[in-house]
C-alpha cells in the first residue's frame, strides 16, 4: 500500500480518522468524565500534527495523481466528520483499484 502516492495517502487518511477518533471518543471523555485533561492535550497534539500532514499529503495528492476538485474537496472534508476518513478510503479503494 506505500509503493505509490495513493497509498500513502490512504495511509496518512486512516492515521488522521483514528486520531479524530481517540480525541473524541477517548479523549474528551476521559477530560470531562474522569477530570484528566492531559488525554486531550496529548491526543489533540497528535491530531493536530497528523491533520496537517494530511492536508499536505492531500494537496500533494491532488497535483501528483490529476484528482478533480470533487476529490480534493471531498478529501477535506472527510477529516473533518468523525469516520468520515474511512469512508473516504473505502470510496478510493473502490474508485481507483
Amino acid at each position: 500500500m506505500f509503493n505509490n502516492d495513493l497509498g500513502r495517502f490512504r495511509i496518512m487518511g486512516l492515521l488522521e480518522g483514528a486520531s479524530l477518533i481517540i480525541l473524541l471518543f477517548v479523549a474528551m471523555p476521559f477530560k470531562y468524565m474522569l477530570g484528566i485533561s492531559e488525554a486531550v492535550s496529548i491526543a489533540g497534539a497528535l491530531h493536530g500534527f497528523l491533520f496537517i500532514i494530511y492536508m499536505m499529503l492531500t494537496v500533494y495528492t491532488t497535483y501528483k495523481i490529476r484528482w478533480s476538485l470533487k476529490w480534493f474537496f471531498g478529501a477535506v472534508a472527510a477529516a473533518f466528520v468523525p469516520f468520515g476518513n474511512f469512508l473516504l478510503d473505502r470510496r478510493i479503494h473502490t474508485s481507483f483499484k
